[in-house]
């Protein structure tokens, strides 16, 4: 086929970053545009053209209303979960269909209905999907609350779960790894508009106010990062019983460890930030706490810094790498040094003729290289393999503790229980790889 591509084609070879804010969201970078709305739709329609087939209830509505909620999931989280799921909904069951024998839907029976559900969802322990078992039992009680209508009800349940399941399955199952890159990348920036906003403050008018004003601003970054990792562990826990999960597992040793260079350089940054605002305590005039060759200097430091972390967010983007831009970002990150190094030659002082500025100078630099060294690591992320930890692992994990405990107590070292507690603790320590510190 030949002539212009259409405009759907165009779009999604148009660069991420040049695309507006609006549109990026839609059309990211290596998924098909709509692909999750189409899977959300089908396993909706699909589960209620099921239930409705079947005969469940005059009104489906439980089917499609599952099915949505399961196809939003990852496929670890819909295995972990699943159990909670079809119990909260049976229990909201139960409840529906005791009531029922005993009183309709009123204001004071649905109160009711809805404390003893809450109450049933708690001791149950089902966490997350507490919530469930009292809309379970209202959807039940709503319809007549009839035995029929409460089978009807778990059957729809548990036809949503399949077919959510099953749509995640076959299409495209989701990774979640563009929302992590772009949350990292956002965190990258956002701490580069501080640097650059930290460096034009630094060059004009300085005071206590400003440097307060700044700290606050650098420990508000915390935020973007707990964001940023927030994004990542679902992209981690994606990868778990995923055909696709080769995807995951090869981006998360690159973002896994771009993120914790950022979230090293955010406490630098903070630091920094700390120990400017320090500074105005010690001096009599606070305008004058670091003197302007010397603010002028660290703006330079700065705008290199942010510099490179344009440089992190292009790499951690896929955009490109340190070994694709030609030396760019090799030149970025020799002008960093250059800079540093003029910093430190300005803030150069005898520690006998001021030992606070000497002390708060030093802190100064070791914040500036903590930047320096953190962002070398955003550019050159590692690219060490990473498999998900073992879905049995944990659960392995603490029965080789308990019973190392059992096999090294002094009670029951004697015993024959004790006896077969070292036994099997000894063959699991001997099944157990090694780990390399």
């Amino acid at each position: 086929m030949t002539g212009r591509p259409s405009w759907f084609v165009r779009v999604r070879q148009t660069p991420h970053t040049a695309l507006p804010a609006p549109l990026a969201r839609l059309f990211r970078q290596g998924r098909a545009p709509g692909l999750r709305t189409a899977k959300t739709v089908l396993a909706a329609v699909l589960a209620f053209a099921i239930a409705d087939w079947l005969n469940t209830s005059p009104a489906p509505v439980l089917a499609p209303l599952t099915a949505l909620l399961v196809v939003q999931l990852t496929m670890y989280e819909t295995v972990a979960h699943g159990r909670e799921r079809i119990v909260s909904v049976v229990a909201g069951v139960l409840v529906a269909v005791g009531f029922a024998s005993v009183t309709g839907l009123t204001w004071w029976s649905l109160g009711l209905i809805v404390a003893v559900s809450l109450i049933a969802g708690r001791l149950l322990r089902l966490g997350p999907h507490l919530l469930e078992v009292p809309i379970s039992a209202m959807l039940v009680l709503a319809v007549g609350g009839a035995e029929n209508a409460a089978l009807g009800r778990v059957a729809e349940t548990l036809i949503g779960a399949v077919v959510g399941v099953l749509v995640n399955l076959l299409i495209a199952p989701p990774l979640y790894v563009q929302p992590a890159s772009d949350a990292i990348v956002e965190l990258a920036r956002r701490m580069a508009t501080f640097s650059t906003t930290l460096a034009e403050g630094l060059r004009g008018e300085w005071s206590r106010e400003a440097a307060d004003r700044y700290l606050a601003e650098a420990r508000a970054l915390g935020e973007e990062v707990a964001r940023a990792d927030r994004r990542l562990g679902r992209t981690e826990e994606s990868a778990r019983l995923n055909p696709r999960g080769r995807i995951a597992r090869e981006a998360q040793p690159r973002l896994r460890s771009t993120l914790t260079a950022l979230e090293h350089a955010q406490v630098g940054l903070r630091n920094l930030a700390r120990a400017l605002l320090d500074r105005t305590y010690f001096v009599p005039d606070e305008t004058m706490a670091y003197p302007p060759a010397a603010r002028r200097a660290l703006a330079d430091v700065l705008d290199a810094f942010a510099v490179n972390l344009e440089d992190a967010a292009t790499v951690v983007s896929g955009a490109g790498s340190a070994d694709s831009s030609g030396g760019r970002m090799e030149a970025h990150t020799a002008d960093l040094d250059r800079r540093r190094d003029e910093l430190s030659a300005q803030l150069m002082i005898d520690p006998r003729a001021d030992p606070s500025a000497w002390a708060q100078h030093g802190g100064l630099l070791t914040a500036v290289d903590r930047l320096r060294v953190e962002v070398e690591t955003a550019i050159h992320p590692s690219d060490a393999p990473w498999r998900p930890e073992p879905l049995a692992e944990r659960p392995r994990e603490a029965v080789r503790r308990v019973l190392a405990a059992g096999a090294l107590h002094p009670s029951r070292s004697t015993t024959v229980s004790g006896r077969r507690a070292k036994e099997v603790a000894a063959r699991l320590a001997r099944g157990r790889p090694r780990r390399h510190t």
